[in-house]
């Protein structure tokens, strides 16, 4: 259980003091974070709450976003990751999460695309080797490829990954975006030390109308999320497990309720050996 995390977009709701609260008096050692409550309640003050807990920032997220083909927009885009970095660094995670952006308005070029979130990391990486951050590049599931992501698989991150040092930029495993891949598993085995997280959640059916929010709890779906869990230990991952959970009716019900939901299935399916 020391490698716990509750990410608190699972709470969406529950007020950070709550998340940090519940975390700490369970024991927990980890509890990961996203930018936009966190600049609300401020930075240094978050970072205090967490450290005076007991707790450490398993991740923040997120940073990204760098397909933009006006110029300014791009170098607004930019300087936002250069914060996000230096937010990262306050709150004393070293994993800043990066959703890599979908297409441009307009575009059809894959490509040139993914060629702009190299140049954004070659912008960004030893700046943020500097401040003591890896930039951790989050594949998404195809369904968000046009719009959120174009790095859809595992193996495409590593494409990217690998341009750069190892300390410098990593991945994340997120089960929900990558349990359909067949090669998955042969892909974790390639990532090794680049993996940066490992993050929970389940799929389940029918995805709402707002796909976002499609993902459910741990147990509920069809993820072996205990066999992924294994695979990134295998390829030598040791950090924090995050449970990352966009769902409204768990948004919507008392935090505390989730909280002990999520936590009794983490030990169910994605640390317990599975008993015939």
């Amino acid at each position: 259980m020391n490698r716990y995390s509750l990410n608190q977009a699972t709470t969406k709701y529950w007020p950070l003091e709550d998340v940090v609260a519940a975390s700490a008096k369970a024991e927990l050692e980890w509890i990961g974070l996203w930018r936009e409550p966190i600049q609300e309640y401020g930075v240094d003050k978050a970072a205090q709450l967490v450290s005076d807990a007991g707790l450490k920032v398993s991740s923040l997220c997120r940073g990204g976003f760098f397909t933009a083909t006006d110029p300014a927009e791009r170098k607004a885009k930019i300087e936002d990751n250069r914060r996000a970095i230096d937010e990262s660094a306050t709150l004393g995670t070293d994993t800043l999460v990066l959703v890599s952006g979908g297409l441009p308005a307009g575009s059809r070029d894959l490509d040139g695309a993914r060629r702009m979130i190299v140049d954004g990391l070659a912008e960004l990486a030893p700046y943020a080797e500097e401040r003591g951050v890896r930039l951790a590049i989050e594949p998404l599931h195809p369904m968000f490829c046009s719009d959120r992501c174009v790095v859809s698989s595992l193996g495409g991150a590593l494409d990217l990954a690998e341009q750069f040092p190892v300390q410098q930029v990593g991945v994340i495993v997120d089960a929900y975006h990558l349990w359909w891949d067949a090669d998955v598993y042969r892909q974790i085995e390639r990532a090794g030390a680049r993996i940066c997280s490992y993050q929970v959640s389940d799929w389940t059916v029918p995805l709402p109308a707002d796909t976002l929010l499609g993902r459910g709890m741990m147990g509920d779906g069809a993820i072996e999320l205990r066999r992924l869990r294994e695979a990134c230990d295998a390829a030598g991952y040791t950090g924090p497990v995050e449970v990352e959970i966009f769902n409204q009716d768990l948004w919507d019900a008392p935090g505390q309720e989730v909280f002990d939901l999520a936590l009794a299935r983490y030990q169910e399916h994605v640390i317990q050996e599975h008993v015939a």
